[in-house]
């Protein structure tokens, strides 16, 4: 299994929990599943909607992104992209710093940590680290990956 295909497998995990975690907000799941018992502290906090939506939504937004384009890069004609993988890497990074600010949130406003949301942070951090050598280890500049992207065939 290579990066870009371990970044789409985190990402539908992380899609899966960002649905099941609306789900809940929205009360079509009565009780979260929770061994700690400060989940429903954090999913009922004043902190948990943002410009009017449910931060779990926008979790299953950011993961549906990271999925679709990295299945996107597992296509033979993207697959030494260096502007998707770029793409990823800012994305990651972004999801990154608002799980950071989130979980600074948890501790120190809700004092309450949520076992769904550390889990989903593990899994922006894990997709962060593949994003980045990803990048890392790709070949080519910007400007050959353009002429790529235009011509398939380009070599």
């Amino acid at each position: 299994m290579n990066k870009r295909m371990g970044m789409a497998l985190v990402s539908l995990m992380g899609l899966l929990l960002g649905v099941y975690l609306t789900l809940y907000h929205y009360g079509f799941i009565g009780t979260i599943a929770c061994g700690i018992s400060s989940c429903e502290k954090v999913q009922s906090s004043r902190w948990s909607m943002l410009l009017g939506f449910p931060v779990a939504l926008w979790g299953a937004g950011f993961y549906a992104s990271m999925l679709a384009l990295s299945i996107a890069s597992l296509q033979e004609q993207f697959a030494d992209s260096r502007r998707l993988a770029l793409v990823l890497l800012v994305l990651s990074a972004w999801g990154a710093l608002f799980t950071g600010w989130l979980n600074y949130l948890e501790a120190f406003r809700l004092e309450a940590w949520c076992e769904w949301c550390l889990g989903s942070a593990s899994m922006v951090l894990v997709l962060l680290v593949l994003s980045i050598l990803n990048w890392r280890d790709g070949s080519g500049s910007l400007a050959e990956s353009d002429d790529a992207i235009a011509d398939p065939s380009y070599k």
